[in-house]
C-alpha cells in the first residue's frame, strides 16, 4: 500500500488535500441541508430534482469552457477565485435560514450559482494535478486520492449535516460551508508550483473547443469510455437526489437517516478509491470497470426494493463504490494517456460525462418517481447499467488494441 501514497511525496499536494477536503465537506453538508429543506418544504418529488438539476446543469455547458481557461491561464489563481465565489451561495442561504425567510425559489437559485462556480472550478481542479505531481508514475494515486477526498466528503458531511438539522436546523449547515470554503482559499495561496507552459491564445475559444472535440473523437479509447462514464452518471447518481424519499417514506426517518443513507455511499466510494490507489499503475484497470458498471447496477436495482434498513445501507454502499470505480478508473486512464496540451479540454468534457450527466439525470428521475415510483425509476437505472457493462466487456479487446500502444510510448508497458 506504500505506493499508493505516493502523491503526498508532494508539498503542494499535501497543502491542497488539506483545504480541498475541508471544502468539499463544507459542500456535501450544503447538498444534504438543501435537499431535506426542500423535501421539507414541499414533499415534491419532482422539486427535488429540479434542485439537483439546478446544482449542476451548468456543468453541461460551462465545463468543457473551464477546460479551455484551464489550459490558457494560471490554474492555481482561477481556483482562488473559483473557492472565493463558492462562498457565496453558502453565506447567502444561512442568512436566510437565520432570518426564517427562505425559500425554495432562494435554494433552487443558489443551487444554480454553485453549479456555475462548480462547473469552472471541476476541470481547473482536474487539470492542475500534474503541476503539483509531476511524475506520471504518481499521477494514479493523486487521481485516486483526489476521489476519496470526495468521497470521504460525502461519507462525514451528510451524516454530520443530518445530526445537524436535528438539533439546530438548516441554517448551520449552510454557514459551515461558507467558513470551509476559507480553509480552501488560505491553502491554495501557500501553494507553490513551477510555470506550467501554457499555449499562444491566438485561436479563438470556439475553434479550441472544436479542437478538443475532434482530438476526443479520434482516441477510440476516449470516444468509448467517456460515454460510459455518462451513462452510468445518468442512470444511476440519481439516487442521491431521491434519497430523502427513501429516509422519509420508505424508512420512515428523519434527517439523520437521510445523512447515513448518503454517508454510506460515501463509505463506498471511499473504499473504492482505496482500492484503486493500492493499484501498482494503470494497467489491467479495463476489466475493472466493467465489473463495476455491473455490479453498480445490480445492487442499485436490490436497493430500489429493499426494506430492510440495514441491507438498504449496504448495497447502497456497494453502489457508490463501483460506480466511483467506473468514473475514477475512466479518469486515471484519461489523465494517463491525453496530451498536456489537450489536458484541460478532454477533463471538460470528462467533467460533462461525469457530472453534468448528474443534473439531466436528477430532473429525469424527479420526473419519473412522480409518474411510476422512486422505487421503480432507480431499478430501471440499475437495469441500463448492467446492460452498458455488457456492451462495455464486449468492446475490452477492442479498448486494448488502442490503448496498448499508448502506454508503451509512455513507458508503461516495456517491450
Amino acid at each position: 500500500m506504500i505506493h499508493s501514497l505516493r502523491a503526498f511525496r508532494y508539498r503542494s499536494y499535501r497543502l491542497f488535500f488539506f483545504g480541498q477536503s475541508l471544502a468539499v465537506l463544507g459542500n456535501w453538508v450544503q447538498l444534504l441541508a438543501m435537499s431535506w429543506l426542500v423535501y421539507r418544504l414541499t414533499g415534491s418529488a419532482w422539486l427535488l430534482g429540479v434542485t439537483g438539476f439546478a446544482s449542476q446543469a451548468a456543468i453541461l455547458i460551462l465545463a468543457p469552457f473551464g477546460g479551455l481557461w484551464a489550459d490558457r491561464v494560471d490554474r492555481r489563481r482561477l481556483l482562488l477565485l473559483t473557492q472565493v465565489a463558492a462562498m457565496v451561495p453558502g453565506f447567502v442561504l444561512a442568512a436566510l435560514a437565520y432570518a426564517e425567510m427562505v425559500a425554495v425559489w432562494h435554494v433552487v437559485v443558489m443551487a444554480g450559482v454553485f453549479g456555475v462556480i462548480m462547473a469552472i472550478d471541476v476541470p481547473v481542479r482536474q487539470s492542475f494535478l500534474p503541476e503539483m505531481v509531476t511524475s506520471r508514475q504518481d499521477l494514479p494515486s493523486a487521481i485516486a486520492f483526489n476521489a476519496i477526498m470526495q468521497n470521504g466528503g460525502r461519507m462525514i458531511g451528510p451524516t454530520l449535516a443530518g445530526v445537524m438539522i436535528a438539533g439546530f436546523g438548516e441554517a448551520p449547515c449552510f454557514l459551515l460551508n461558507g467558513v470551509s470554503k476559507v480553509a480552501a482559499v488560505a491553502t491554495l495561496a501557500m501553494i507553490v508550483v513551477a510555470p506550467a507552459e501554457r499555449p499562444a491564445a491566438a485561436s479563438s475559444l470556439w475553434r479550441e473547443f472544436r479542437e478538443g472535440l475532434a482530438y476526443t473523437w479520434r482516441s477510440v479509447p476516449l470516444r468509448l469510455l467517456l460515454p460510459v462514464v455518462a451513462l452510468v452518471s445518468f442512470m444511476a447518481s440519481p439516487y442521491q437526489t431521491l434519497m430523502p424519499i427513501f429516509a422519509k417514506d420508505i424508512f420512515a426517518g428523519g434527517a439523520d437517516t437521510l445523512g447515513f443513507l448518503i454517508g454510506a455511499a460515501g463509505l463506498g466510494g471511499v473504499t473504492g478509491m482505496l482500492l484503486l490507489a493500492s493499484r501498482a499503475d494503470v494497467r489491467g484497470l479495463l476489466p475493472w470497470l466493467a465489473a463495476a458498471a455491473g455490479t453498480a447496477g445490480t445492487t442499485l436495482m436490490l436497493f430500489s426494493y429493499s426494506t430492510s434498513y440495514a441491507l438498504s445501507l449496504a448495497l447502497i454502499a456497494a453502489t457508490g463504490l463501483c460506480t466511483l470505480v467506473v468514473s475514477m478508473g475512466v479518469n486515471t486512464i484519461v489523465q494517463t494517456i491525453v496530451e498536456n496540451r489537450m489536458r484541460g479540454r478532454v477533463l471538460g468534457l470528462f467533467a460533462v460525462a461525469f457530472l453534468g450527466m448528474f443534473p439531466l439525470g436528477s430532473l429525469a428521475a424527479g420526473a419519473a418517481a412522480s409518474w411510476i415510483g422512486a422505487q421503480h425509476t432507480l431499478a430501471a437505472g440499475g437495469a441500463c447499467c448492467v446492460l452498458c457493462a455488457l456492451w462495455l466487456w464486449r468492446r475490452l479487446d477492442e479498448l486494448r488494441d488502442h490503448i496498448r500502444p499508448i502506454y508503451r510510448r509512455l513507458g508503461i508497458i516495456r517491450g
